[in-house]
């Protein structure tokens, strides 16, 4: 059949929205009518080769949408079903197995190889010529995709689809990376590093944990100020103030928990000092591949600090998409408050918006 999809074809340059043949979904995949995609930071940089993904390329991978096909070896999911989808994993690995399928030996190839296992892509040219697909399981900035059945999450039939995609990806990353892996206590202490979709996010799940000290540490004022809207206890700008000195004066000594979303290696440094003794670090910002950044190991030796490197929130999309929805629909997790639609004809615009940080979370309507 025939698509219209934004498609990547060089660094530095605008996705091209083309029309393109899209083929019939495999015995293990659905072919879903994409109703809403969020733009996501990890588009723009693999747009830019920061990941070497194959070009051209469909990206897109906070898709949410309506099942059309069903593949012949697929159960549990009917035409009509409302999906959210999220990474790919081969569900058989050690990893997979321990409940950890963000970890997946095979994750990298599976969602940045930009074709299917058997080196076919779902997209092709009116000539023939191939365009990648399974971006992340699912490329979906494109109006149909055919996808793995298991990166798919059943959600109800009134479920709003045009706000649900960000939970496959983004949204997902900062909660679970609270929710999943540090797991702040009641009355406990958070610092988090980038006021963007995924700090935000991260925020709005510390406070769902009930934590009490929330700490938000960014140098754009406006997003500071929306994060004591939205529940900040405490925001730091670390362009005036020292954010280490500013934390520890806060908590009384570190932060019990913290969370850097910005992937730069001077605040990945911050972050570390801002530990309390034993505290418990994450980080889940993008950098480009060989990047590295400072760990004081002499001084932080004796802080029993933990450190992790967290992918996708290490969530496991059926179990987790689902509670994010209900926390939302309790009201203890308002994160359509970081969200503004576009046109899908105004996916620059909304990728320009994006690393500007004038939207948080740009979703693109179909």
């Amino acid at each position: 059949m025939k698509t219209r999809a934004a498609v990547a074809v060089a660094p530095e340059t605008g996705l091209e929205i083309r029309e393109l043949t899209l083929d019939e979904p495999r015995p293990d995949e659905l072919r879903v009518k994409i109703i809403a995609s969020g733009v996501c930071h990890t588009d723009a940089i693999v747009r830019d080769q920061w990941y070497p993904v194959p070009q051209p390329v469909v990206l897109g991978h906070e898709g949410a949408g309506i099942v059309e096909q069903v593949g012949s070896a697929v159960s549990g999911f009917e035409v009509g079903d409302k999906v959210v989808v999220g990474p790919s994993f081969c569900g058989q690995c050690e990893q997979c197995l321990s409940g950890h399928p963000m970890y997946c030996v095979d994750f990298y190839d599976r969602n940045f190889g930009g074709k299917r296992g058997d080196d076919s892509t779902a997209f092709s040219t009116d000539d023939g010529e191939a365009v990648g697909s399974h971006f992340f399981g699912q490329s979906s900035f494109a109006e149909y995709t055919n996808l793995p059945a298991h990166g798919a999450v059943k959600v109800p039939h009134d479920a709003p689809l045009e706000l649900l995609g960000p939970l496959g990806c983004g949204i997902m990353t900062g909660a679970g990376a609270v929710l999943n892996v540090l797991r702040p206590k009641p009355g406990s202490s958070v610092v988090i590093f980038g006021t963007g979709a995924v700090g935000m996010a991260g925020m709005l799940a510390a406070k769902a944990a009930g934590a009490t000290t929330i700490v938000m540490v960014d140098i754009v004022p406006e997003r500071l100020e929306f994060a004591k809207e939205l529940g900040a206890t405490h925001t730091v700008n670390s362009k005036e103030t020292d954010p280490v000195e500013a934390v520890q004066q806060i908590t009384d000594g570190g932060a019990e928990f913290a969370l850097d979303t910005t992937g730069v290696p001077p605040v990945f440094s911050q972050m570390t000092k801002s530990l309390a003794v034993q505290g418990h670090g994450a980080l889940v910002g993008a950098a480009k591949l060989g990047t590295e950044a400072p760990f004081d190991i002499g001084t932080l030796l004796v802080s029993g600090i933990t450190v992790s490197m967290v992918v996708e929130g290490d969530a496991v999309p059926k179990e987790f998409i689902p509670r994010m929805i209900a926390l939302y629909q309790e009201g203890k997790f308002p994160f359509d408050k970081l969200t503004k639609t576009y046109r899908f004809d105004e996916i620059n615009t909304a990728f320009a918006d994006s690393a500007a940080g004038t939207t948080l979370k740009p979703i693109i309507t179909f």
